[in-house]
């Protein structure tokens, strides 16, 4: 991979700054994405949802953490207590994230209530407004990587190394989740969130939100009654103490690719990871071929991208491959802010798609 150079001075990620209204007029907003070609019978088959994977999927996760729950509290007060709780963190903290993102997407499974009915509990898992949340993700897809447009970018320029490295530990995170969930609870919703959420759908965030703060309580109570800390490990403590893998896999997605692009090819990774790991990510390391094709279900994407690989760059091959390619773009960038990983297209690929990042990225002219 190569480096490529986006020039600009500090900006504004917020939803509501100069940021938006100047992607807006370079026609970076709602714009036509770089897609790879898949004959239209081909790109039908792909898209075809089935419950079948994640009705398999989903009973054995649900079917773990109750298992590791009711172990880590019968064995309360021995290391064993701490083993079965650590593996229960990461199915609740961070095997959710991805639930909620494919189930969000519709797509997951065939049937309709069952999306909604994991999307619901899996957006409550991660601390976050079922009802926001769907609407944040819609806009990330439409305007990924866009500044000013996208709400959900991880990694901003210049890069707060120490900011990334507490996401591992989640007390930030969920700290600002909690939060945004109470401001929410009675009944405001942050500026940005005026912006992606439609004024019809805006009461229902309330009430959900009111909901989870509701049970979030409701724990809290049974915590303090029984004086044990076990109901705040088995609800609200796993986005804390078992999110680092959801970190792990969602700093890869985007960190040190460019801004202000409309090629998911620039701004997005693909890296191959193992087994373990895709089940708990659901495929969601095919991340390029996610953006380009976001309604192909999880269980299609490694399809997916066997058929348009040669039009892509290569795939990381491991996690820490990825790290290494990304930390050193991080570091590059709290100097060079304009930085950004450029990867290298196979010979069968065609050209990025450039036109509009070419027009003006520096801040005040080219």
């Amino acid at each position: 991979m190569t480096v490529m150079d986006q020039t600009f001075a500090d900006r504004d990620y917020s939803l509501t700054g100069p940021e938006s209204d100047a992607a807006v007029a370079k026609g970076l907003a709602s714009a036509d994405w770089y897609h790879s070609d898949v004959p239209r019978k081909e790109m039908k088959a792909l898209m075809r949802r089935s419950d079948a994977a994640a009705d398999r999927d989903t009973v054995l996760w649900i079917g773990l953490l109750v298992l590791t729950g009711c172990l880590g509290v019968l064995l309360w007060g021995t290391g064993w207590a701490v083993l079965f709780f650590a593996a229960y963190g990461v199915l609740y903290g961070s095997a959710c994230d991805s639930r909620w993102h494919e189930c969000g997407h519709g797509t997951a499974f065939k049937t309709e209530w069952k999306n909604d009915a994991v999307y619901h509990i899996a957006s409550f898992m991660v601390m976050r407004n079922p009802i926001a949340w769907r609407w944040s993700h819609a806009r990330h897809h439409t305007d990924t990587i866009i500044v000013g447009r996208d709400p959900e970018i991880a990694v901003m320029r210049p890069p707060d190394m120490v900011k990334l490295v507490l996401k591992f530990v989640g007390l930030p995170d969920a700290y600002f989740d909690l939060k945004r969930l109470g401001v929410n609870a009675l009944g405001r919703l942050t500026a940005d969130e005026l912006e992606f959420i439609p004024e019809s759908e805006r009461g229902k965030a309330v009430y959900w939100a009111r909901v989870h703060v509701g049970i979030y309580v409701a724990t809290v109570v049974v915590a303090l009654v029984t004086w044990s800390w076990a109901p705040l490990l088995l609800i609200g403590g796993p986005r804390i103490y078992g999110c680092w893998h959801m970190v792990l896999m969602g700093l890869m997605q985007h960190g040190g690719m460019a801004e202000d692009v409309l090629d998911h090819r620039l701004n997005s990774r693909t890296v191959l990871i193992n087994p373990v790991s895709r089940w708990l990510y659901w495929n969601m390391n095919y991340h390029v071929e996610h953006h380009m094709f976001p309604m192909v279900p999880y269980h299609a994407l490694p399809a997916l991208h066997a058929r348009i690989k040669g039009d892509l760059p290569a795939p990381d091959r491991s996690i820490v491959a990825a790290y290494r390619a990304m930390i050193g773009a991080l570091l590059r960038q709290q100097r060079e802010p304009g930085y950004a990983i450029r990867p290298v297209l196979p010979a069968t690929a065609r050209a990025f798609r450039e036109d509009l990042h070419d027009l003006d990225v520096a801040r005040g002219g080219a």
